[in-house]
């Protein structure tokens, strides 16, 4: 069963607008779309770490990093139990 959904491939550089686009489990785009989720991902954990790191964040500032990161963990949650096809 094929599950398609919209992903983020990142943002146009010749507009600055975000690129979204319908996937398939193996297609070419679920591929473009997996690169950005991890790149997303990677950055997102080197700024929550040196925040952490600091020690000197307020509970407000570190809350604020709550969605980011649960859309971040969920995207590569996706990938890696998607059905491959």
């Amino acid at each position: 069963m094929s599950t398609r959904r919209l992903r983020s491939l990142g943002v146009d550089p010749a507009t600055g607008k975000a690129v979204y686009a319908v996937t398939e489990p193996g297609g070419y785009l679920a591929a473009l779309a997996d690169a950005h989720a991890v790149r997303v991902a990677v950055a997102l954990l080197a700024v929550v770490g040196a925040v952490l790191d600091s020690d000197r964040a307020s509970d407000a500032e570190l809350a604020a990093f709550v969605r980011p990161l649960y859309d971040a963990l969920a995207e590569c949650v996706a990938m890696v139990t998607a059905d491959p096809e």
